[in-house]
């Protein structure tokens, strides 16, 4: 897939398709039950994480454990997208944990390595126009952009080891399409990083999306322009569409059965020190590993990951359409929603499930549950 992503990145115009819309022009109204497709009840829940898995630990490795501990849920594998790391260190980390944890048999399948357009150097001019962007992933993370590398370097030491286990076979891109066509609307796609691997997937097969169940994605941060100032400017920072803003809208407008967006909810719950100690107070490899490798950092993935495993976890959201802005301004990578009564005639924009809130009380003592399970029982 990297030797060809070229042959990916012509941005063609976006087919519009007919979505349902709501039925009133106050489509951001609250609802209590979620919209998002419900779990079958025939089997478990399919699913593809595709993440960029900076490691060791942190949210982007956590967010494996309620999927992989969860007995409702099918992981047929992981997908790595460049985003808060570089993708080859990324699948590295991956895999090495899916060794830690004895889920060796769950493929992790290598992705894109740059955005469709987005580069460092756009990256850099934005900043000397704008200001500066406070995590830059894979180009500088929370240090200068000046100094990080144009192209995907080696992967250094790992602390907890260097995997044994090889990715798979198949790119990403190709893992993806194979698998959705192989379950017809019973995939559901967890995103949790920049949408590169999801955006060329459409590109390449514009049956893709139409064919999953469903997207459920870490991103889309709306309201967050005052936590920026009274808070943790980083974490405001919508990192996982700024990235790469045309693969973020290709993949939004893409004729999905359902998308959900996980987005500013995902800042409200800490991994804090007081939460470390419940988790790891029961000793296995998995609650060693994420004791040694602790970041405290709010549960972005690990929260979409659980709304994906049970969607009942939802206590209240709005629907609403939602795009990326790509003109290349102040907003470039930044989500906008528009109501319904207002929204341009012909748009692409697709009415997306936005979370508002969760059953935090049941998050946090599924996932304290979910980390202390037997890390020896064989991967499904």
């Amino acid at each position: 897939m990297h030797s060809g992503q070229g042959d990916y990145c012509v941005l063609s115009s976006i087919l519009s398709r007919s979505t349902r819309l709501a039925a009133t022009a106050a489509a951001l109204a609250f609802m209590a039950v979620p919209a998002m497709a419900a779990p079958a009840t025939g089997g478990p829940e399919l699913v593809i994480e595709d993440n960029d898995f900076l490691g060791p630990g942190g949210s982007d490795q956590l967010s494996t454990i309620p999927l992989l501990f969860n007995p409702h849920v099918r992981v047929l594998g992981f997908t790595v997208v460049s985003g808060d790391g570089w993708e080859n260190a990324e699948s590295a980390h991956l895999r090495r944990l899916l060794e830690i944890i004895g889920k060796t048999d769950v493929p992790v399948a290598d992705g894109a390595v740059y955005p469709l357009v987005n580069t460092r150097a756009e990256m850099r001019l934005h900043e000397q126009q704008y200001g500066a962007i406070p995590w830059k992933g894979a180009w500088g993370g929370i240090g200068s952009i000046d100094t990080a590398p144009d192209v995907q370097p080696a992967i250094g030491t790992m602390k907890e080891g260097a995997p044994h286990t090889p990715p798979a076979k198949q790119d990403a891109v190709q893992f993806l399409i194979e698998q959705v066509h192989a379950h017809p609307h019973e995939v559901t796609i967890v995103a949790a990083g920049p949408l590169t691997n999801l955006a060329l997937a459409i590109r390449q097969d514009p049956t893709f999306a139409e064919t999953a169940k469903q997207l459920i994605f870490m991103g889309g941060m709306l309201d967050t322009s005052m936590m920026s100032i009274t808070g943790n400017a980083d974490f405001a920072s919508d990192f996982n569409m700024i990235f790469d803003p045309e693969a973020a809208h290709i993949t939004l407008t893409a004729p999905w059965k359902a998308i959900t967006v996980v987005g500013s909810v995902s800042n409200d719950l800490m991994l804090s020190r007081e939460y470390l100690g419940q988790i790891t107070s029961r000793k296995t490899p998995l609650t060693t590993y994420i004791g040694s490798y602790y970041d405290p950092l709010p549960m972005w993935d690990e929260i979409t990951t659980a709304i994906a495993a049970d969607p009942t976890l939802v206590t209240s959201a709005v629907d609403a359409r939602m795009d990326i802005d790509t003109s290349r301004g102040p907003h470039y990578g930044h989500a906008f929603v528009v109501p319904e009564a207002l929204a341009p005639k012909g748009s692409p924009m697709r009415v997306m499930h936005i979370v508002r809130s969760i059953d935090e009380k049941r998050f946090r003592e599924t996932f304290a549950h979910e980390a202390q399970a037997d890390s020896a029982t064989p991967a499904r």
